[in-house]
């Protein structure tokens, strides 16, 4: 619900959490301890928008939060059960009725709740000011505020989560549906039982999980007769029930927000208001977008991959680590070890740890500001909005531009942001994109290494190619996949500075995390291609794809130790096409041969990491056809750039 949930529960458990699976789902929730590894658990669960689940994340929060599964089976959460559940909400400053309306609904669940109005320093730019005091009255539970990127307002909400409160019931249903409440309160009570008004809620909605729950705690027979109630409850009715409910919600919100809430015109936030709908009109925001675009070439292509990998990677690691590697491991009398160390083509130390150091840390740790600053600036939502027709085109919304976007990150992780998405149809196409061109951003700034040593007709070569790979595949895929693109419903974030220490943390973390995972990776992939090569493994292989790569591709025989690699790790293949295109001076590789494989590589098979997200999140079936498309087209696209650009005599040189 972008209220700075998430960066709430950071600021309460620090860096000591960890993501687990939420059982029956894909989906996954963070767990964590406030006040050290013995302290109070703190779960942080996908944000929601209702309590009638539209998507998976959704439906883990909201089934967490009631329990409907045994929230026992997963690891290190158990303690719920048995002792105190307290229920933090977040709330938007700026934003407040949507905010509330979900409250109000969460309210009939009789959980004790504390309420945070998170954002405030941005609702006080926009002239925003909340009685807090009487919304604590009328919710009757304790409200609080806060600013959590600067950690304002945590103390207040520690302190506060000792005393939870349960909140007052505010919504009078028609008197259909308290009836409805009344008769299966009484079915409940001659069970010896209680149920919360929520979940008879859900039950009259036909909610599968509450219903599941229903049937598995107390019968086949109890559900039958509540079904029998609700059929009762139907007769007569036009209006869909939770449209019904939902407006209740949202008009007993916007009463509240008037007696809460006070808005004065403020000029402090004018310029970036404007400059926000300049980014959503079509005129002024095409051009705006090209700008970002080319100013994160100059900034990640051209700043990080030229000046800072050649001052770093090659003054430092190869000018001075290098031979001083060498002088060390010529003590180790074994020469087969000293190999695997220090080989040029295929040692763990060249190729493993100064690779990942020297040419990818620089350029990942660029990309991450860049990104961080379009992320925490309010630009990805307006970017989403002002595509929103283009992607018509190839079946998916303006949403459907984040899981995109996000795969310039991570594919793997933009592959789990996919579940926001609300058909089966957009998932599959958005699916598909992510596999067939999105570089991540190792393996997008190992790109950019490669293409700055290359005229830049080659740069808009390539990714004129992605693009028309993916835009065709979209608009195919859109066209024979059976299913339907759903309506755009997107929150416009206000346009802000971002905070510069903020957007520095995240890109330190977000670089160390990926170093931490990787680096092991990398190493590891260089001993296994080492030992391939010294076994006579890497010679037969290269011999039996010599069809493939040599005459269809029009590569070097070198390029199958380059794919072995990217199927580890995508940047580390990338690595190794760099590292072979300057070794003995640049001979291997000419440019056009170093296109062609970057564009196979690009596409060919994801990451291992990757392959399993695909095959959890859409299945064995979905995943396995997917892979074939994207190779056979991998092959074929590289092929079609090789001939056509012989053919007509262009060479990027």
């Amino acid at each position: 619900m972008c209220v700075g949930k998430s960066t709430l529960f950071a600021k309460l458990c620090g860096v000591n959490t960890k993501s687990v699976n939420y059982p029956g789902t894909t989906g996954t929730i963070t767990v964590g301890h406030m006040g050290g590894s013995k302290g109070q658990l703190v779960v942080d669960t996908p944000g929601t928008s209702s309590i009638f689940m539209h998507n998976e994340d959704e439906r883990v929060s909201r089934d967490f939060f009631l329990s409907f599964d045994d929230i026992t089976k997963i690891k290190n959460i158990g303690a719920i059960k048995s002792g105190a559940f307290v229920a933090l909400f977040v709330a938007d400053a700026k934003n407040l009725k949507r905010s509330l309306a979900l409250a109000i609904q969460y309210a009939e669940y009789d959980v004790p709740m504390l309420l945070n109005v998170n954002m405030v320093d941005e609702a006080d730019s926009r002239g925003i000011s909340t009685d807090y005091q009487l919304l604590s009255e009328i919710l009757g539970i304790d409200v609080c505020y806060s600013v959590a990127t600067e950690g304002k307002g945590v103390r207040d909400i520690k302190s506060k989560l000792t005393s939870p409160r349960t909140p007052n019931k505010l919504i009078q249903y028609p008197a259909k549906v308290e009836e409805f409440i009344r008769l299966t309160q009484k079915l409940f009570a001659n069970l010896g039982h209680t149920i919360s008004r929520g979940v008879i809620i859900l039950l009259l909605a036909q909610d599968k999980s509450a219903s599941k729950y229903v049937a598995k705690t107390f019968g086949e027979e109890v559900l039958e007769q509540i079904n029998g109630l609700r059929e009762e409850y139907e007769r007569g009715e036009c209006t869909p029930f939770a449209i019904l409910i939902t407006n209740l919600f949202h008009k007993k919100a916007d009463e509240i927000v008037s007696r809460v809430q006070r808005k004065e015109e403020s000029a402090k936030n004018l310029y970036g208001d404007k400059f926000g709908r300049w980014c959503m009109q079509l005129t002024t925001g095409i051009p705006i977008a090209l700008m970002i675009i080319y100013c994160m070439y100059l900034f990640v292509g051209v700043f990080a991959a030229t000046f800072l990998v050649d001052t770093i990677s090659g003054t430092f690691f190869t000018g001075i680590l290098y031979p001083l590697c060498q002088q060390l491991v010529s003590f180790i009398p074994n020469a087969f070890i000293r190999d695997m160390m220090i080989d040029e083509n295929f040692g763990f130390i060249p190729t493993g740890i100064f690779l990942a150091f020297g040419l990818v840390l620089p350029v990942l740790f660029c990309f991450y500001i860049f990104f961080s600053i379009l992320e925490d600036s309010g630009y990805l939502p307006r970017l989403s909005f002002l595509l929103d027709k283009v992607f018509h085109k190839i079946g998916l919304n303006g949403k459907g531009v984040m899981p995109l976007i996000m795969g310039f990150s991570c594919v793997t992780m933009a592959m789990l942001t996919i579940r926001v998405l609300d058909t089966k149809k957009e998932k599959q196409i958005a699916t598909l994109l992510l596999l067939l061109g999105i570089p991540c951003a190792p393996l997008f700034g190992i790109m950019f290494v490669i293409l700055g040593k290359m005229p830049i007709a080659a740069t808009w070569v390539f990714f004129a190619i992605v693009a028309f790979q993916v835009s065709l595949a979209g608009y195919l895929a859109n066209k024979f996949l059976v299913g339907k693109r759903s309506p755009l419903l997107l929150e416009i974030t206000p346009m802000r500075w971002p905070h510069p220490l903020q957007v520095l943390k995240k890109s330190l973390w977000k670089t160390y995390s990926f170093l931490k995972e990787a680096t092991p990776i990398f190493i590891m992939a260089s001993i296994i291609l080492f030992l391939f090569d010294r076994s006579g493994g890497l010679i037969l292989l290269e011999k039996i794809l010599k069809p493939i790569t040599n005459d269809l591709l029009g590569l070097p025989l070198e390029s199958v130790q380059v794919f072995i690699k990217a199927i580890i790790r995508k940047e580390n293949g990338a690595s190794e096409l760099r590292h072979l295109s300057e070794a003995s001076g640049g001979g291997i590789y000419s440019n056009l041969q170093l296109l062609v494989n970057m564009l196979v590589m690009s596409v060919l098979i994801p990451c291992l990491n990757t392959v399993i997200i695909v095959v959890k999140e859409r299945g064995i079936k979905i995943a396995l056809s997917l892979l074939c498309i994207i190779i056979s087209w991998a092959i074929l696209s590289g092929s079609i750039l090789n001939h056509v650009c012989k053919l007509l005599g262009v060479t990027f040189t």
